[in-house]
């Protein structure tokens, strides 16, 4: 009788070598310019292939690394045009595959949350055919597969290949990919590159001029700013934990980071992403209190937080002095108007979610099963497209009370796993405490960004912000 393991290297051996030479075959059979294409990359892809086979967590890093650095395809498809982390994130299908040995039953809260938020998503898509057409149901069948990327990186990582991930790297990735995602940003803003690919009409009009927001290699700049709250939480519970140098990273090194993050996050005009910046600087000092006392001074930490305000101000002045102006401006008057004219501070959101109440009120049957996930902005089923910039209100339309509760869920879980293991046995490493704390409060504030903001659809951060929970939640007891 053959052995597991024997057949388990078999199947390795099989795909590393069968589907590259299946895909440089499609390719030419595509046309000549594909076929010479694929043959010059046939030895990257060959090579990168056989280092994530050779260990099953190599593949997270490196779909990580791909989806933050990487610009998308000038290509058709989508809103922004294919991705090429998209292909990398096939590569993890295919080595989730070679190492079917090695997956184990989900078991912690967050797998069921995020199976029965794919589901109930799922379970829309024959609505949107139904309501709003095939080429509808087709979109949204497409944004659920980018959603179950994220949802694959998760249990991938929490009960498949992945576990035998360890913090450190991955936290070392998510800080330098992240840095030099900012840092591009910031050149983005100031030289204003043309684009690679589609992005969204969002610009800063100033009295010099219209610029477009920094976006990086983001389609949009909300996406930015998710990204850039994750990486100063990050900073400021290593600063405050100090285990910056455990992890390899230098205090000079946390706080240019910080300085960069800061600036980007500030040039992409999001005031959604500071809002969620301040809560989960807020719940970090709360839990702080919670911990047990590691000699950090106040003091130092107040000077640090100083430096990098200053230093992120002083970045966005050099770039555009009169960004920082409007910027500080434009946060301000939107605090002035929360009681005078609240539809001006939320930027117009209140009307659309009006109409989106009214519908629900006119129509409270849609409320059971939602009408097609991401159909809103594509479909005149419910009066006229409308962009809801509400996960909350958008999934109730969408998805009905099933995909609500499914969202609600997930944060209850993510929320509990990442506070347990922040506060977890002596016995954990620091760098997985770390990794609890860092998600309790990025996830505190994700929590607010969410109320104006469709945060599932920024798939390619989206598994940045699972993974570190994944990490979390790894030996966590069955619900």
């Amino acid at each position: 009788m053959t052995h597991a393991p024997a057949i388990g290297k078999r199947l390795r051996r099989d795909l590393a070598w069968g589907l590259p030479l299946g895909a440089a075959i499609s390719l030419a059979a595509v046309g000549p310019a594909a076929a010479w294409g694929a043959i010059a990359a046939a030895p990257l892809v060959a090579g990168l292939a056989w280092w994530v086979i050779r260990r099953a967590e190599r593949w997270v890093l490196a779909f990580l690394a791909a989806a933050l650095l990487l610009p998308p395809l000038p290509l058709p498809g989508g809103d922004a045009g294919p991705h090429p982390a998209a292909a990398v994130a096939l590569l993890g299908l295919w080595s989730g595959l070679a190492h079917l040995g090695l997956w184990r039953r989900p078991r912690d809260l967050v797998s069921l949350a995020l199976l029965l938020l794919m589901g109930a998503i799922s379970l829309s898509v024959p609505l949107a055919a139904l309501y709003s057409g095939p080429g509808a149901a087709a979109g949204s069948l497409a944004r659920v597969a980018l959603l179950g990327i994220s949802v694959f990186a998760y249990l991938y990582v929490s009960c498949g290949p992945g576990r035998a991930l360890e913090p450190e790297p991955l936290l070392r990735l998510l800080f330098w990919a992240g840095g030099a995602s900012a840092v591009f940003a910031c050149l983005d803003f100031y030289f204003q590159f043309p684009a690679p690919a589609r992005f969204a009409q969002q610009f800063a009009w100033l009295p010099q001029g219209v610029y477009r927001r920094a976006q990086g290699v983001f389609y949009e700049a909300s996406t930015l700013g998710a990204l850039c709250v994750l990486l100063l939480v990050l900073i400021a519970s290593a600063g405050i934990l100090r285990m910056g140098p455990r992890l390899g990273l230098r205090p000079a090194w946390l706080l240019a980071g910080g300085v960069v993050s800061l600036a980007a996050l500030l040039l992409s005009y999001s005031r959604a992403a500071l809002a969620s910046l301040a809560v989960a600087l807020a719940a970090l000092l709360w839990i702080r209190r919670r911990l047990a006392p590691t000699r950090w001074k106040p003091g130092r930490g107040s000077v640090a937080a100083l430096a990098c305000l200053a230093g992120g101000a002083a970045i966005v002045y050099r770039l555009r002095p009169e960004f920082l102006t409007a910027y500080l401006e434009r946060v301000w008057y939107g605090v002035l108007n929360l009681i005078a004219a609240p539809d001006v501070a939320f930027s117009r959101r209140l009307e659309s979610w009006g109409f989106l109440l009214e519908f629900l009120r006119d129509h409270p049957w849609h409320a059971l099963l939602g009408i097609g996930y991401k159909t809103l902005p594509y479909s005149d089923f419910a009066g006229r497209a409308v962009i809801a910039d509400n996960m909350y209100l958008s999934l109730l339309v969408e998805t009905g009370l099933p995909g609500l509760a499914a969202l609600l869920l997930l944060l209850a879980a993510a929320l509990v796993t990442s506070y347990r293991t922040a506060l977890g046995p002596p016995a954990d490493s620091a760098a997985r405490r770390l990794v609890g704390v860092w998600m309790f409060c990025f996830w505190c504030g994700l929590a607010v960004q969410m109320a104006s903001g469709d945060t599932l659809t920024y798939w390619r951060i989206l598994p940045a912000f699972l993974v570190p929970l994944a990490v979390a939640a790894r030996g966590e007891p069955a619900p």
